[in-house]
């Protein structure tokens, strides 16, 4: 029997909402008035938005309407397109990451990223994990070893690769591969993590995998994710942010946005009317 969004989100969260009534989460990501700009051609338009700590906040919207881009401006990802600019405020804990004296690649070890499209590197699984700490200085066979292993069994995968460590990472399957793309986001021990379509080009068993995957991490991180999937957006996050022509049109916890939208445009994307 097909259900409804909101019933998925019912069905996962024991019919209540995720957080409890009277606690206000903290606030780990936010932007004031963000918009964005590919040269003359503007992407996002005056996006002001409150991402909360250990929860997972997803993005939605038609192909086309600022998700993605917006993503990237929360590690700067955008900063390597040439000819990029934007106005407005980007806050991590309430500090301004476009502040001057901020390093961009520290920034980015704590706002860690995943791709729509697994990116593991031509080398060994556990030299794919063991990559992020090795560059940080690292040297230690005995803790990269720990790292890695830590790392895998986080990201479920530890028990699948952990005789086959030596092996190329390019040996996995599609799902194996993102998920280890995940384990290694986390060697760098990051507090969020941002993930853009990590399961689209997957089956539907490792799509599975990887939801499951990010319902276990929201208890030591905050993720964000872009998905174009609402019955995955229903059933592995806490906020909704629906997108529209490069505006955030509406945001709340994913129960209220999906069962009572305030605004119409959320309701008739959500139903099917339009996207």
């Amino acid at each position: 029997m097909s259900m409804s969004f909101a019933e998925i989100v019912e069905q996962r969260q024991g019919g209540s909402v995720a957080v409890s009534a009277g606690v206000i989460p903290a606030i780990k990501l936010s932007t004031k008035n963000l918009s964005f700009f590919y040269g003359e051609t503007q992407a996002l338009f005056e996006v002001t938005i409150d991402i909360p700590a250990r929860n997972v906040t997803a993005l939605i919207g038609p192909s086309g309407c600022g998700k993605s881009t917006f993503l990237r401006t929360l590690n700067r990802m955008n900063d390597i397109i040439e000819g990029t600019r934007h106005t407005g405020t980007v806050w991590l804990e309430g500090a301004d990451i476009h502040d001057k004296r901020v390093d961009v690649v520290a920034l980015r070890k704590r706002v860690g990223m995943v791709f729509q499209k697994s990116t593991p590197f031509p080398k060994s699984i556990f030299d794919n994990i063991a990559y992020g700490p090795r560059i940080a200085g690292e040297k230690r066979k005995k803790v990269l070893a720990e790292i890695v292993e830590s790392c895998l069994k986080r990201a479920a995968l530890w028990d699948e690769v952990s005789n086959r460590l030596k092996e190329s990472a390019l040996s996995l399957s599609g799902g194996q591969q993102q998920r280890l793309c995940i384990a290694r986001s986390l060697a760098t021990d990051p507090e969020v993590l941002l993930m853009d379509e990590p399961a689209s080009a997957l089956d539907p068993a490792s799509t599975a995998r990887i939801e499951d995957l990010i319902f276990e991490l929201k208890e030591n991180y905050t993720i964000v994710i872009v998905t174009h999937n609402m019955q995955q957006a229903a059933r592995v996050s806490d906020s909704t942010g629906f997108f529209f022509q490069g505006q955030l049109i509406e945001m709340g916890s994913t129960l209220n946005v999906f069962r009572r939208p305030k605004e119409q445009a959320t309701e008739d994307y959500i139903t099917g009317r339009f996207g």
